[in-house]
This record gives C-alpha cells, sequence and structure tokens, in this order.
C-alpha cells in the first residue's frame, strides 16, 4: 500500500509509516493542485494538514485512494461528499490536539484580560505605560462557553482552576448532562446576558456560520471579552469590528479568520483586538500526537480494515468488527438478495434488529446492507462508504429499528424492501458464532446459506415438477449442490430454492420457465 504526505508532518508519524511492513511512504510536499492530480492516481492513503485542498478535480484522478487522513481535526479543504461518493473514507485525528487548543484559548483570555501583546509592543517602543494598559482579574468573572465537546470541557476545568464562573450553552447536550460537568447549562440569550469572557468551541457548519453577528453581539454584556479559537466565519468580522469600535465590546482574541492568512483586515487596526496566526494545534506535543494518529489510524484501515475517526463511515474497533462481522456478511447478502428480487425501483428499506445484537452499535450493518442492495443494480463500484450515498441521491428511504428481544433465534434480522410494485421481506440471522443463514423469503421459510449460484423457482403444487426441473438441469450438465423446497398453501405453490454448482445461463432458466407448471424461475447470484 502507497501513501503519500503532501504536507508538512511531524517526523514521529512519518517513521511510523516507514517502519510498518506492507506500508510504502512518500513525502512530497508543496504540491500544486496540477502536481497532485498528477500523481495521486499512484497512491492508497492520502494524508494531509491544512494546506493541500482535495476537491472533486482531484479526487477524478485518485483511482487507487481508500483513505484521507487529516493530522488534525478541521476539514474545510476536503470535499468529504465528493471523496465519499467515490469510496473513500475520510478521517481526522480530533484528540492529539485537544488540550494544546484549550491552552491556547485559556492563554488568549489572560492576554486579552492583562493586555500583554500591547504592553509588549508600547514597551518595545520605548514606552512605558502602565496607566493605559490597566487590565482585569479573571477572578469571580463569568465565562460563558458556546459548546462544550472535548475542547470546551477543558477550557472549562482550566477556567474553574482560575475561580471564574463557567456557564454553557450547547443545544445538542442534554441540560443533565452538563450539569453531570459539574458545569451550569443556560440558554444562549441568558449566557449572552451574563457572561463577561465568551469563547466559542463548535465547529464550522452551516448552522454555524456567521452564529455571532450585530443582532447577537447587541446582547452581551456591555465590556464582554469574545475569543475564537475554534474555526473562522463562525464570527461575523465586520459586526465584531463594529461593536469593538463602538465599546460595546471590551475586547476580542482571534487565533482563526474567514480568510487565512487574512491580510491587513479592519479588525488589526483597533488596539482593543489580539490575534494569532491559528496557534491553537501549534505545539511540538500537538503536532506529535496528531501525526501518529494519523499514521496509526491510515495503517489500520489500509491493512486491518479498522475505521477510526471517519467523517463519512461508522467507526469500528477490530474487537467490535470480531463480533459484527458475521452479520456484516450476513446483512450484505440479504441486501443483495433483496435486490434481484425486486422488479422495479426501490423506494423504501426497512432494516429491524432483534435480539442480542441489538447490544452493538448496528450502523455498519445497515451500511453493509446497503452495499449488497445496491451492488446488484449499479454496473460501478458500490463499497461501505459510499453506500449510504448513493441510496440517498436514488430517494431510498432507510428506516432502522431495534427490537431487544427475538423469540426464536438469539439475534435476527428482517429486511423488508418496497418498490414500485410491492414489497420482500427477507430475514436471516447466525447460526453458532460465525454461520448466516436466510430464514424467510416473503411467505417461504427455510435454512439457506447465502452463498453461490442459486434458482428461486416457483411452481404448481402438483407431482412431478421438481423432477422436470432437475431433469432439465441435469441434461445441460448443472450439478445440484443443495435444495429446499416449501409450499405456500393459500396459493398451492411449491416454492423451491436450488443452490447450482455453476451459473444457470439465459437458456437454460427459459427453458425452466417454459416448463408447464412452473410459475416462475429467477437466477440469483450470492
Amino acid at each position: 500500500m502507497k501513501v503519500l504526505v503532501s504536507d508538512p508532518l511531524s517526523d514521529v508519524g512519518v517513521e511510523i509509516f516507514q517502519e510498518t511492513p506492507g506500508i510504502d511512504v512518500d513525502v512530497n510536499t508543496g504540491l500544486t493542485p496540477e502536481e497532485l492530480k498528477g500523481i495521486i492516481g499512484l497512491y492508497d492513503g492520502l494524508v494531509i494538514r491544512s494546506a493541500t485542498r482535495v476537491t472533486p478535480d482531484i479526487l477524478e484522478s485518485a483511482d487507487r485512494l481508500k483513505v484521507i487522513g487529516r493530522a488534525g481535526i478541521g476539514l474545510d479543504n476536503v470535499d468529504i461528499p465528493a471523496a465519499s461518493h467515490r469510496g473513500i473514507v475520510v478521517m481526522n485525528t480530533p484528540d492529539g490536539n485537544t488540550i494544546t487548543t484549550a491552552e491556547h484559548t485559556i492563554a488568549m483570555i489572560m492576554a486579552l484580560s492583562r493586555n500583554i501583546p500591547q504592553a509588549t509592543a508600547s514597551l518595545k517602543e520605548g514606552k512605558w505605560e502602565k496607566k493605559k494598559l490597566k487590565g482585569q482579574e479573571l477572578f469571580n468573572k463569568t465565562l460563558g462557553l458556546i459548546g462544550v465537546g472535548h475542547i470546551g470541557r477543558i477550557v472549562a476545568d482550566r477556567a474553574k482552576g482560575m475561580k471564574m464562573k463557567v456557564i454553557v450553552y450547547d443545544p445538542y447536550i442534554k441540560p443533565q448532562n452538563i450539569e453531570k460537568l459539574d458545569l451550569e447549562p443556560v440558554s444562549l440569550d441568558t449566557l449572552l446576558d451574563r457572561a463577561d469572557y465568551i469563547t466559542i468551541h463548535t465547529p464550522k457548519t452551516e448552522e454555524t456560520n456567521n452564529l455571532i453577528n450585530k443582532d447577537i453581539i447587541s446582547k452581551m454584556k456591555k465590556g464582554a471579552m469574545l475569543i475564537n479559537c475554534a474555526r473562522g466565519g463562525i464570527i461575523n468580522e465586520d459586526d465584531v469590528y463594529d461593536a469593538l469600535k463602538s465599546g460595546h465590546l471590551g475586547g476580542a482574541a482571534f487565533d482563526v479568520f474567514v480568510t487565512e492568512p487574512p491580510g491587513k483586515i479592519s479588525l488589526m487596526e483597533l488596539p482593543n483586538f489580539i490575534c494569532t496566526p491559528h496557534l491553537g494545534a501549534s505545539t511540538k506535543e500537538a503536532q506529535d500526537n496528531v501525526a501518529e494518529d494519523v499514521a496509526k489510524q491510515i495503517i489500520s484501515y489500509l491493512l486491518h480494515g479498522t475505521v477510526k475517526n471517519a467523517v463519512n463511515v461508522p467507526s469500528v474497533s477490530t474487537e467490535l468488527m470480531t463480533v459484527l462481522r458475521p452479520y456484516v456478511t450476513l446483512l450484505e447478502r440479504m441486501g443483495s438478495l433483496q435486490a434481484q428480487l425486486a422488479d422495479s425501483a426501490l423506494t423504501e428499506v426497512q432494516v429491524l434488529y432483534a435480539g442480542s445484537i441489538t447490544r452493538h452499535n448496528v450502523t455498519p450493518l445497515t451500511t453493509a446492507m446497503l452495499k449488497g442492495l445496491l451492488t446488484p443494480i449499479l454496473k460501478y463500484d458500490v463499497n461501505f462508504v459510499n453506500a449510504p450515498y448513493i441510496a440517498a441521491d436514488r430517494g431510498i428511504e432507510v428506516v432502522e429499528s431495534k427490537r431487544t428481544s427475538s423469540d426464536d433465534f438469539a439475534s435476527l434480522v428482517k429486511l423488508t424492501v418496497k418498490s414500485l410494485e410491492g414489497e420482500n421481506i427477507v430475514s436471516g440471522t447466525i447460526f453458532g458464532k460465525s454461520l448466516p443463514r436466510i430464514l424467510r423469503i416473503n411467505n417461504f421459510y427455510l435454512e439457506a446459506i447465502p452463498e453461490g449460484h442459486i434458482l428461486l423457482i416457483r411452481n404448481k403444487n402438483t407431482p412431478g415438477v421438481i423432477g422436470q426441473v432437475t431433469s432439465a438441469l441435469a441434461g445441460h450438465s448443472i450439478n445440484i449442490g443443495r435444495m429446499q423446497v416449501g409450499e405456500e398453501a393459500e396459493k398451492k405453490q411449491n416454492v423451491v430454492l436450488i443452490t447450482t454448482g455453476s451459473t444457470v445461463s439465459d437458456e437454460i432458466l427459459e427453458e425452466i420457465r417454459s416448463l408447464e407448471d412452473v410459475f416462475s424461475a429467477r437466477r440469483i447470484e450470492l
């Protein structure tokens, strides 16, 4: 497997790649988009930081690429939907620089409070401006956190150590869970009204873009300090300039900007604005951590299929995959069977998990089912990354549900697929520890191994029909490996499932269909 490192990466990460058997790494930084496009087709993995932009145009040439790893958190420079549609796993390293970024936030709070950058510049100019640069204490002040993920929690912990009062607004975390962190959950309006300092700890999304604007700033306490070490664009820079200029905000400190580098924007002119050039994760410890993390994650995926910290596919540990692997096989083949049973466009998929399997994260199983469902339909490759995206593009609604009990089996999976002309039901389970079995095809209950060349035949329940079918197969030297027969009494029909030693040709299939008492014959490949 070949890996390209296209941005500067700590030696720790490069050495891990170099020392791993089966991995060949090239470090080639500073590439232009055209240069990257010209060589990306040679690589299975790509390691980036913030400089390399992974665009749809570049991905078009990435025929071998299986994984993109960001040594850091932000993935603004990767077109994730385009990567997902091409089946490429996109990973980041969210834990390696959390402490560093949190500490930088605290440093910005303290520097802003005590005018440290202004005082340094003034003193270096030969001035002694003690009165002009008078600051304020953090003791007993109220810090308002917008977002309380990993970094926000560390900031809160450090702030409490300085005896600040900490309040939190995070609409995605239940208030009782925030209280368990010994923090006070509040509404956004309450936070704006009470906080002396406000720090941002959210990702950059459509919802958080321009989150802090003039309307929000107008609700902040007069003289409040605003700090952003998260992502540029969450705060409207022009609106902050106006609030600082008018005196409504006492100060602001930014480590991130809408455009980086920002150049000489208007904020730079104000004495109560301080800034750093995106230094939140810029410590030796953090860069070593994220380099180590991204190297190990990419190696684990390329060599073992283990997914960790992927933003476009569920993370599955090696331990969990050991448990789920038989079910992955089962669900993929159940999906494939359903696709081959359908006679029209698929509209909805309902997958019900029952029994002990519900104790695990079943999302990877649903993805496996979608991969199996779509592969017979589409003529290009579908995989465990792009299957959900393709299903969504095709307007297939996916409904997943769980039931903790299963009457007859330790675990059972029921897959109902609706099409424009009806629906089909397939159920399956695992026998022992690793043997996938199909238990139901609509009203036909059976015990079938979901693999190989299969014929599904419906015929009139009269003597001799099955003999005619087997004779037709024998006449063409088609060996029968397994056969199961079931009765649909209400329709006075039999359902016959035959596993053959080789593929049944169209000619043989038509011969079987032409038999007097055969209603239908369908070829299925699993």
